[in-house]
């Protein structure tokens, strides 16, 4: 039986991440995704294949070129852990805030 990749072990790795931000915006075949990287083409197919498994590209043939997609629902489950994280130094910063300011009224009085 396949696993499948974690989204978070798929975006972990900053070649990944650069991909994903290559293709999000236009498809682009595997051979101009290399073409970007100081890597083999190789290395580009196994960062794309490490992608395609967890669900955030999809290859298509066409012709001889492999097109890469991006598939970027599964960032939405990425997007909702970080908010919480968020939120909690957000409202930590607003404590700072407010007791920074009592600080300085008791200090200069205003």
């Amino acid at each position: 039986m396949k696993t499948r990749r974690d989204v978070y072990q798929a975006i972990a790795d900053p070649t990944r991440r650069a991909i994903i931000n290559m293709i999000a915006s236009q498809p682009h075949n595997v051979n101009a995704i290399a073409e970007k990287f100081d890597v083999t083409r190789q290395a580009i197919s196994l960062h794309v294949k490490i992608l395609t498994d967890c669900g955030l590209v999809k290859v298509r043939q066409r012709g001889r070129d492999r097109v890469c997609e991006a598939q970027l629902d599964q960032l939405s489950e990425v997007s909702a852990w970080v908010d919480q994280y968020r939120q909690h130094w957000e409202s930590k910063l607003d404590s700072l805030e407010t007791y920074l300011e009592k600080l300085k009224k008791e200090k200069y009085g205003k």
